[in-house]
C-alpha cells in the first residue's frame, strides 16, 4: 500500500510540474493569460488534494478530496483541448499531457470505486 501512496504522489507530483511549465510556457511564449491560470488551478489541485486526502479524518474525507481530484483531472483535460483546438498546443502536446492526466483519472476512478464499496472500512491509500 505504501508503495502504491508513494508512486501516485509522485506521478500528480510530476504532472503538477508539467502543468506548472505548460502555464509558465503560455503565460511567457503564447501570451495566453487566462487558461493559463485556469490549467494551473485545476491540474495542481489534482496532487494538492491527494496530499490533503492522505490524512483525512475519515473515510468520508479521504473520499470527498479524491472525487475533488477526480473532478480537477477532467477540469484539467477540458482546459487542454480548448488549447489544442484554439492551437495554442500542438497535437503531440495536447497527447503527452491528457495521456498523464487521463491516467490519474482512471486511478482515482479505481480509488473512489474501491474505498466507495469497501466495507471493511479501511481506506484506500491511507494508514
Amino acid at each position: 500500500m505504501e508503495n502504491f501512496r508513494l508512486f501516485l504522489y509522485n506521478k500528480c507530483i510530476d504532472f503538477s510540474v508539467r502543468i506548472v511549465r505548460l502555464s509558465q510556457y503560455l503565460y511567457n511564449e503564447k501570451h495566453e493569460y487566462v487558461i493559463s491560470k485556469q490549467i494551473v488551478r485545476s491540474g495542481t489541485s489534482i496532487g494538492a488534494n491527494l496530499a490533503e486526502a492522505q490524512y483525512g479524518t475519515s473515510r468520508k474525507d479521504f473520499l470527498a478530496k479524491c472525487y475533488i481530484s477526480l473532478k480537477e483531472c477532467s477540469e484539467t483535460l477540458y482546459w487542454l483541448e480548448i488549447l489544442l483546438k484554439t492551437d495554442y498546443l500542438s497535437s503531440e502536446q495536447y497527447k503527452s499531457l491528457s495521456d498523464d492526466c487521463l491516467e490519474l483519472k482512471k486511478i482515482f476512478i479505481s480509488i473512489t470505486k474501491t474505498t466507495r464499496n469497501n466495507n471493511s472500512g479501511a481506506v484506500v491509500g491511507s494508514e
